[in-house]
C-alpha cells in the first residue's frame, strides 16, 4: 500500500517538507483552479509537477504527482445539458495531457450540485480538537428556512422537521451565516463556489432527472472516456456520494456496494473503477467496508481511509469525523482486505499492485488549530492518522506471522 498524501498546491498551508516530514511517498493533487469543462493543458500539469518536486528552499523533494483528485465532471457532463459534449471532449483531451506526464490514477466524482455535505467545518471535541461534521438537524435547518427549497419538509421525519424549526428560531444570525456558508463549501480548493441562488438554480435542472437517468448518465460518460483511458493506461476511480444518502431531493448513484456494482458491469473495463472512500461510505451504516473492499477489490484504484463515527442507527443520520482507528468501520479489516487484494495482484502480475491510498482528512489537534488549513486537511492531524494506518500495515505484513509474508493473502487476513 502506497503513502500519499491530498495538496492543494503553493498555496495549502501544508507545505512540501511537512508532507516529507509526515513520511508520504506519493502526492495527490489537481489543477483546482482550471475551470471545470476546461482541458487541462500540457504546460499546467507540468507546473504543478514542478511544484512537488520542489521544496520550499528549492531543492528537490524527491515527491511526484501520482494521483489526481479531482479531474471534475462537469455539471453539464451530469445533467446532458448545454455544452456537455464539448465538455467531453475537453475531458478525453485531459486524460491524455495526464497520462503524457506520466500520471496514471483519476479520480473523479459524480455528485450533483455539491461535492460534498457537512454543517460544520471545525465542531470543537472534548479534546480540545475540532473535526468536520455532518448534523441531520441543522441541515434540515438550512434546506427548510435558508435555502427555502420546495418540498423540503415533507423530506424530513416530522420529529427532524420539528427540531429544525426550533433550532433555527435559536440561531444567532451569525450562525445562520456560517451554516449556509458550510453547507455550499464544494469541492476542496476548488475556485469555484456557488451562491445559494445558484444552488436553487441546479435543483429546479435536477427535478426532471431521476436516479436512473442520472445513473444512465454517469454510464454514458464512462463509454465515451473509458476507452481513452483503457487505451492511454490509466485507472478512472469514482469515488462514492458524500454523505451516501439523499439530499436537498437530489439523485444519488454511487452510495452502495449495490450502486458500484451496476456502474462496474455496465462498463466492464479494469480502467473504469472505485476510489473506496471508508469515510463516506462508512456514514451509511449497511456499508460493509472491508467486505466491498474483498467483493470489488479488483476495481479499487485508490483508497481514501478514515473514520467516522455515527451518531445514532438511522440510514440517514448524524455523524462526526472520528480519529482514524476511532470510528465505526474497523479499519484493521479494511486494511487487511486491500493487503490481500494486493496479494492476489502479485500473483496474477498486475502492474497495478501497490494501491495507493491516502489518510483522508483529520482532526485538528495541537498545532493545527492556528495553521488554519483547507478544512479537514491539517497537517498534524493527517500525520497522526497516517502513523497509525501505517501501523496496521506493518503489523499485518510482518515476517513474524511465521511464513506469511506480506505477499501472502494469508497474512493480511489476520
Amino acid at each position: 500500500m502506497r503513502r500519499t498524501w491530498r495538496w492543494f498546491g503553493p498555496q495549502d498551508r501544508v507545505s512540501v517538507d511537512d508532507m516529507l516530514q509526515a513520511g508520504v511517498e506519493g502526492v495527490v493533487s489537481a489543477l483546482h483552479h482550471v475551470p471545470t469543462g476546461a482541458v487541462w493543458t500540457p504546460e499546467e500539469i507540468a507546473r504543478r509537477q514542478a511544484e512537488i518536486a520542489r521544496r520550499p528552499d528549492g531543492s528537490p523533494s524527491g515527491l511526484t504527482w501520482e494521483v489526481v483528485e479531482s479531474l471534475p465532471v462537469s455539471e453539464a457532463i451530469k445533467k446532458h445539458s448545454g455544452d456537455w459534449r464539448a465538455h467531453i471532449d475537453a475531458y478525453r483531451q485531459s486524460l491524455s495531457n495526464l497520462a503524457g506526464a506520466g500520471i496514471e490514477v483519476i479520480c473523479y466524482n459524480f455528485m450533483p450540485v455539491l461535492d460534498w455535505t457537512r454543517t460544520d467545518l471545525a465542531w470543537r471535541l472534548p479534546t480540545g480538537g475540532t473535526c468536520m461534521r455532518f448534523d441531520l438537524i441543522d441541515f434540515a435547518a438550512f434546506d427548510i428556512h435558508i435555502l427555502e427549497r420546495s418540498g423540503a419538509r415533507e423530506d424530513f421525519p416530522a420529529e427532524i422537521a420539528e427540531q429544525a424549526d426550533e433550532r433555527f428560531a435559536a440561531m444567532a444570525e451569525e450562525r445562520r451565516r456560517q451554516l449556509a456558508t458550510n453547507v455550499v463549501f464544494g469541492l476542496p480548493g476548488a475556485a469555484e463556489h456557488m451562491t445559494l441562488e445558484q444552488v436553487r438554480e441546479h435543483l429546479a435542472q435536477y427535478d426532471r432527472i431521476s436516479p436512473e437517468q442520472l445513473r444512465q448518465h454517469l454510464i454514458d460518460f464512462l463509454s465515451e472516456v473509458v476507452p481513452t483511458a483503457e487505451r492511454l493506461g490509466l485507472r478512472m476511480c469514482c469515488h462514492p456520494d458524500d454523505p451516501p444518502f439523499a439530499l436537498l431531493g437530489l439523485p444519488r448513484v454511487m452510495s452502495t456496494e449495490a450502486d458500484y456494482r451496476t456502474v462496474l458491469d455496465a462498463v466492464p473495463s479494469v480502467a473504469s473503477g472505485v476510489t473506496l472512500c471508508s469515510g463516506s461510505l462508512g456514514a451509511r451504516p449497511d456499508n460493509d467496508l472491508p467486505g466491498m473492499m474483498e467483493r470489488l477489490g479488483d476495481r479499487v484504484h485508490f483508497l481514501h481511509l478514515r473514520n467516522v463515527k455515527r451518531e445514532g442507527d438511522a440510514m440517514r443520520g448524524s455523524f462526526h469525523e472520528a480519529e482514524h482507528l476511532g470510528g465505526d468501520t474497523d479499519m484493521v479489516a479494511l486494511i487487511a482486505a486491500a493487503l490481500a487484494e494486493e496479494a492476489k495482484r502479485r500473483a496474477a502480475g498486475r502492474a497495478d499492485h501497490s494501491i495507493p491510498f491516502r489518510p483522508d482528512h483529520g482532526q485538528d489537534i495541537m498545532d493545527d488549530l492556528g495553521r488554519k488549513a483547507q478544512p479537514g486537511y491539517p497537517a498534524i492531524g493527517r500525520m497522526k492518522g497516517l502513523a497509525e494506518l501505517r501501523g496496521i500495515v506493518t503489523a499485518l505484513s510482518h515476517e513474524r506471522f511465521g511464513s506469511r509474508g506480506p505477499g501472502d493473502p494469508q497474512a493480511a487476513r489476520l
